[in-house]
């Protein structure tokens, strides 16, 4: 089914056949802590035998809709990827020691060495920045660098390429690129130790995408294959004929994930791209209930031996969910 709406032709996408939904979430509200009504966009990462999960927190009431202006980022282990045990205590909360930060959230997680590091977003009096952090416990966190405003959504690579540190990010221009249609864009930096970064190069563009016209983002960590650095993003296409969709007066935006390949000796550069969501939000907990429904949003994704790669995003701001595929499907469609 197409329609037309300003010109811009409109699909109505489904989750490409590779991709395998887990049939309901891994974590919710009910994992969580007594107050909170919802728990997303996790960074997941396999970290000393285990599966670790840092998820966002957001507090409130899930039977009345309501939401709360309070947000913490939390710890969950699993043995299998699929069950979670939430840690009692929130982490990173040294930040909120300064007065001009609000609350940090939406955590990336990499592991490099043994050592784990923790991309985030902290709002502050002054804009959104992105920063790194790193911890050897998931108890104790040092922060390594924070953007200037606005930037965020950072994703680290998994190890050096040419002998620097690489990550994602998307900033957010208010007199620049936020004023034309479309909107935001994935860009790429590069750092000697984590702290100073610079070399900054645009990756993708929104108007590269053919299922975004609202902006796009970096989403997990990207996985290194033998074809290239394996990488999904998140696509943003806005619909005025959407209403309600959520706990707010109107929601009009629909989530996507996407997916891409990019060279193993320079990740600048994108050699494949598929160019349809690889997931789409269809099933209950994707667009019938949540915060704000129609939202995929993937923070995690990890490539297990037997060559399943296990994708974990968050679905109507309110859920983390798990989907799997094959990483040779995922290859071929980059290829295509």
């Amino acid at each position: 089914m197409k329609e037309k709406i300003k010109e811009r032709e409109i699909i109505m996408y489904k989750t490409h056949p590779c991709i395998k939904k887990i049939e309901k979430p891994v974590l919710t509200y009910r994992d969580s802590v007594e107050g909170s009504a919802l728990t997303f966009n996790a960074g997941v990462a396999k970290w000393q035998g285990k599966y670790v999960m840092l998820f966002r927190n957001d507090y409130g009431d899930w039977e009345t809709q309501t939401v709360a202006r309070k947000v913490d980022v939390r710890v969950a282990f699993s043995d299998d990827g699929i069950h979670w045990k939430a840690e009692p205590n929130p982490i990173l909360q040294e930040l909120l020691e300064d007065d001009d930060n609000f609350w940090v959230y939406d955590p990336r997680l990499t592991v490099i060495d043994d050592v784990a590091y923790v991309c985030f977003a902290l709002d502050t009096k002054y804009g959104i920045r992105g920063g790194i952090a790193k911890t050897t416990d998931f108890k104790k966190f040092e922060v390594l660098s924070l953007a200037a405003p606005d930037n965020r959504n950072m994703a680290l690579f998994p190890e050096k390429v040419n002998g620097k540190y690489i990550r994602l990010e998307r900033p957010m221009p208010v007199y620049g690129r936020a004023w034309l249609e479309p909107g935001f864009d994935v860009w790429m930096s590069q750092s000697p130790d984590l702290r100073y970064w610079g070399d900054t190069t645009l990756i993708l563009s929104t108007d590269q995408v053919p299922f975004a016209d609202d902006k796009i983002g970096p989403a997990a960590p990207p996985v290194k294959t033998d074809e290239g650095w394996l990488t999904l993003f998140h696509a943003v296409r806005f619909d005025p004929t959407l209403g309600k969709n959520g706990w707010e007066e109107k929601w009009q935006k629909i989530y996507y994930a996407g997916i891409m390949l990019l060279d193993l000796k320079d990740p600048t550069k994108v050699i494949g791209i598929y160019d349809e969501p690889l997931i789409v939000p269809e099933n209950h907990w994707e667009t019938e209930v949540g915060y704000r429904q129609n939202v995929i949003f993937p923070g995690g994704m990890i490539l297990e031996p037997d060559g399943e790669v296990k994708i974990y995003y968050g679905a109507s701001d309110s859920f983390e969910c798990l989907a799997t595929a094959e990483v040779k499907d995922l290859i071929a469609l980059c290829k295509a």
